[in-house]
């Protein structure tokens, strides 16, 4: 294998990595950054404030900022979408005048909020949602076809026992939308406060993927194995205890 052919896709990912990386050449410190980094842009406020101590860094951001975030992650985590949404309009209305799918997103996981409450009080009286659904999102769904689709497929759940569910309505009820609404709106918040939307770490991890891809279509030889994905969720269960005060903080990627 010649040098000419190699030399590219090194110099390509060299660059990109010293992008995602704007520290210092120290490994350790460059990895302390790095979590650091991940716990700030993931609004880890108490978390990141004991890191930066015990790794002897500057704060990325200020800790108000952080805790704002984290406030609105938690209450859509918890599923009180409602307080979310006013705590977004409180902090800035242009987020979500200025993005209809998040709106949508948001106002779609607060139905189904009211779903699993009306279906599950004693009485199983469905009104509640089916205003909320007249109200808030039949208006705002012939604007787009996948909101059409999305109010079809959560009104079904009022329809069909949640236990019994289709692979199509059954993530609707899953925690992990409330995650991918938590982090879509958390991205936005950093957005409008001109910061990046996502953590170094995370770049440098598509970073490698696209340079595994570019090997492989290449035919040269390269590491199938990442293991940061899974260790990055690791890292996320632990800073979600540490800020419930239920866990010592881990870092160890």
């Amino acid at each position: 294998m010649s040098s000419a052919t190699t030399t590219p896709i090194n110099h390509l990912f060299s660059g990109r990595s010293e992008h995602a990386l704007p520290y210092n050449r120290d490994v350790n410190s460059e990895m302390n950054a790095l979590i650091l980094d991940y716990l700030t842009l993931s609004g880890y406020s108490r978390a990141a404030a004991n890191f930066s101590r015990e790794a002897n860094l500057d704060p990325h951001q200020d800790n108000q900022s952080i805790l704002t975030r984290q406030k609105i992650q938690n209450a859509i985590h918890r599923g009180h979408v409602h307080e979310a949404i006013e705590a977004l309009n409180d902090l800035d209305p242009e987020i979500l005048d200025g993005d209809p799918v998040l709106h949508f997103s948001l106002l779609r996981l607060q139905l189904v909020e009211l779903i699993r409450q009306c279906t599950t009080s004693p009485d199983g009286d469905i009104t509640p949602a089916l205003h909320f659904a007249q109200t808030h999102l039949a208006p705002r769904a012939p604007t787009s076809p996948q909101f059409l689709e999305d109010l079809e497929n959560t009104m079904a759940l009022i329809v069909f026992p949640h236990d019994k569910l289709g692979p199509d309505l059954e993530p609707l009820l899953h925690p992990n939308l409330r995650r991918e609404v938590a982090d879509n709106v958390n991205k936005a918040l950093l957005q409008r406060q001109a910061d990046r939307r996502e953590a170094a770490i995370r770049m440098l991890i598509h970073t490698r993927a696209w340079a595994g891809k570019t090997a492989q279509d290449s035919g040269k030889s390269h590491s199938e194995q990442m293991g940061l994905d899974l260790s990055l969720d690791l890292l996320g269960h632990r800073s979600r205890a540490s800020e419930n005060g239920s866990e010592e903080m881990n870092t160890s990627l």
